[in-house]
């Protein structure tokens, strides 16, 4: 049974990933990428300005009207966790880590944060807030349920649409999940699409059990939908501007956690009005591009002009 549960893992989540794009209404045409600039060396750079920036959309350059570094506007985090029992091994350390990181990145009075977790449903545990108690207070609530079944895309979808969209600032998701969608009706590509206009940037972190080697047939399933969870999270963080993290020895989520800090703590904020003078209903394409080519640029890769 549990041979088959994951075959069908693999073809619903490749079904999902194909299923039509939701419809949206817009009220302005001003778009705003938020970005975050490496060097070579993966070293945040901070002091960049806006003749450094070069914007195209749909291959046409773009005049910025609007550029600030953005470590001052206020931060929403929504904290996404998988609680389905691929992550039975690894919840407690994730739920530590995760007050860790929100008692870090938090301002009192000026940024929020919101837990939800999804398994056979999505619930959330804490609206927006900024109590550290009631953050606290919502992570010791996560448990793992006895069904197996995972809405990963659908907990972006009803976290950017419930919350998110209603909020100004920054907002980013903080997604714990091995990725692998199981009994999911919400497809990859409406996720991300409700994340962009949400205007919400998501970052994984890939955190799961290990895959069982002394079980040869077993072990090659669950191998084929951990690398399918695997690269749809890969895409969530290259769609929406954010950064792809995997938990390893050498990397522990306490070091990604900093990592994400840091890059939330030195964004670029960049706007600019499209030459249409109504949303036509398309998809259009983003490339944030800086003069010195050495350097690495996160962003939002389009946006859907509804």
């Amino acid at each position: 049974m549990r041979i088959a549960a994951f075959f069908l893992v693999i073809a619903v989540s490749a079904g999902a990933w194909g299923q039509e794009r939701p419809k949206f209404s817009v009220r302005t045409n001003l778009v705003t990428v938020f970005a975050t600039v490496r060097d070579a060396d993966g070293r945040i750079v901070k002091n960049l300005i806006r003749d450094d920036f070069t914007v195209l959309e749909d291959g046409v350059p773009q005049k910025i009207d609007y550029f600030s570094r953005e470590s001052d506007l206020p931060l929403t985090i929504g904290l996404l966790v998988d609680t389905s029992r691929s992550q039975t091994g690894v919840l407690d350390q994730e739920r530590r880590a995760s007050y860790t990181f929100l008692d870090r990145v938090l301002r009192e009075d000026t940024d929020k944060a919101f837990v939800v977790h999804f398994d056979l449903r999505v619930e959330t545990l804490q609206e927006p807030t900024s109590s550290r108690q009631n953050l606290e207070a919502a992570l010791g609530k996560l448990k793992i349920p006895e069904r197996d079944t995972t809405l990963v895309f659908s907990a972006i979808k009803d976290a950017s649409e419930s919350w998110m969209r209603q909020l100004q600032g920054r907002k980013a998701f903080i997604l714990l999940s091995d990725g692998v969608a199981f009994r999911e009706p919400t497809s990859i590509v409406t996720a991300i699409e409700f994340a962009q206009r949400a205007d919400t940037i998501i970052y994984p972190i890939r955190f799961a059990d290990p895959v069982p080697l002394s079980l040869p047939v077993v072990g090659a399933i669950l191998a084929m939908a951990s690398e399918h969870g695997k690269k749809g999270l890969h895409r969530m963080a290259r769609e929406t501007g954010g950064a792809y993290n995997e938990v390893s020895n050498d990397q522990p989520i306490e070091k990604i956690y900093s990592q994400i800090e840091e890059a939330l703590r030195n964004q670029y904020s960049i706007g600019y009005t499209p030459g249409r003078i109504q949303p036509d209903g398309k998809y259009h394409r983003i490339k944030l591009i800086t003069k010195d080519r050495h350097l690495i640029v996160n962003a939002r890769t389009g946006y859907y002009a509804r």
